[in-house]
């Protein structure tokens, strides 16, 4: 929490960081979502690469926040 008390406005930054990181996995979910309720299922291409995306996607995000 070095940015938070010792960078001018570094608080700002931090949440917006924090709520920008948020606000692109629901960005994410959403269309997902979408696709389970609307039946895009059965276009197995264009769904598979949707969820590889959304995987890794989940798979950088787990990275960076495990590695110091």
């Amino acid at each position: 929490a070095h940015i938070c008390r010792n960078v001018q406005h570094g608080w700002l930054f931090r949440a917006m960081h924090a709520n920008g990181a948020s606000l692109f996995f629901i960005c994410l979910y959403l269309p997902i979502g979408g696709g389970l309720y609307y039946g895009s299922y059965l276009y197995k291409e264009t769904w598979n690469t949707g969820v590889l995306l959304l995987l890794l996607t989940m798979a950088t995000a787990f990275v960076g926040y495990v590695l110091p």
